[in-house]
């Protein structure tokens, strides 16, 4: 079966002319895209994703997951082996049905700026974006993205000058200049450091507030977006481990992968979770850090093996017949490594692998 070919049997919903289906602006039905890297075969299965208009999602996953293939995906940068990506109804044709890939209503930010000029100052690499019909217009949008991302004082120097958040912000501006319908973003936060990452999230849902932008974005940390996203897709191995609002897919995690890479949850096999007095039904148990209370207790069954300062808490190793708890505790109460310790815990979750 060649690359554009699909299963005959297989039945997607019928694309549609204009109009956003269902209040959804963008929807894949059954997209997949295989590689492979010489090792072992890559890629993404079955994708089912659905984005409303004027919502953040962000898509969050291991490295080589398939965050950002899907990204290329919906762009229409590559083209899938089976299953379609339809914006408004209306199906992404790829580079084999495109002789320039890529969607006019959408743009993609990659993680390595490709699309900026090195050489170009700030100003023109945002201004070319707009045609010369009008240059008054032209100048005074400029200004205004240039002020709104904080990087006006920037306007005169050419990007390959730039740090990587200056570059980030040169490339949002550029993207979001001509007013796309969605913008795309790849590990929009990964070269900037703590106080500028929390910036670029509140510049971003200023301009999603005041322009009714879409956003889909990739990440590889959690929590880079558990406050900026509407809504969370999971992948894992190329497929979808999880999807939903991301404080309930933080507290009711379906899967271990899932508790894992949201809360670094502690899981226990169903032995290991009687052991401690937790009944469990054969399936795995997890409890997040902050689920486990520390008390001193010279009678204590656990041991601290580890305490780390994290800033505005602690991050604390206690060990049990071989079951090691990560456990967080907001108050320094002069724990000590070697000291025995009784634990309870104030909820735990059963879940599958």
């Amino acid at each position: 079966m060649s690359a554009l070919s699909k299963d005959s049997s297989r039945e997607y919903p019928p694309a549609v002319e204009t109009g956003v289906t269902d209040n959804y602006m963008l929807e894949t039905f059954n997209l997949s895209r295989k590689f492979s890297d010489g090792l072992r075969s890559k890629g993404l299965s079955n994708i089912e994703l659905k984005v409303r208009k004027g919502k953040v999602t962000a898509i969050v996953g291991e490295s080589g997951s398939g965050k950002s293939t899907l990204l290329r995906l919906l762009y229409g940068l590559l083209q899938p082996d089976d299953g379609e990506v339809r914006f408004e109804g209306v199906k992404v044709p790829g580079p084999h049905e495109k002789l320039i890939p890529g969607h006019e209503a959408m743009r993609l930010i990659s993680q390595h700026f490709d699309e900026l000029n090195p050489y170009a100052n700030v100003w023109d690499n945002v201004a070319s974006r707009l045609s010369n019909v009008d240059i008054q217009a032209k100048e005074e949008n400029t200004k205004a993205i240039l002020s709104q991302l904080k990087i006006d004082h920037l306007a005169g120097q050419r990007v390959v000058e730039l740090s990587g958040g200056e570059k980030q912000r040169v490339a949002i501006a550029r993207a979001v200049i001509t007013r796309p319908q969605l913008l795309l973003m790849d590990e929009p936060f990964n070269q900037l450091d703590t106080a500028l990452r929390e910036q670029l999230q509140q510049d971003i849902l200023e301009i999603v507030k005041e322009t009714d932008l879409t956003v889909i974005l990739v990440s590889h940390d959690p929590a880079e977006i558990m406050g900026l996203a509407d809504n969370l897709l999971i992948l894992r191995d190329g497929q979808i481990s999880a999807s939903g609002n991301p404080m309930d897919l933080y507290l009711n995690p379906p899967n271990v992968y899932t508790a894992r890479l949201l809360a670094r949850s502690n899981v226990l096999t169903s032995q290991q979770a009687e052991s401690m007095g937790i009944a469990s039904k054969g399936q795995k148990v997890v409890i997040h850090p902050e689920w486990i209370q520390l008390k001193a207790d010279q009678a204590g069954t656990f041991t601290v093996e580890k305490v780390i300062c994290r800033g505005f808490y602690y991050e604390i190793g206690a060990c049990f017949q071989g079951i090691t708890l990560r456990i967080y505790q907001m108050e320094d109460k002069q724990v000590q490594q070697g000291q025995k310790m009784s634990l309870s815990i104030d909820r735990y979750l059963e879940v599958t692998d």
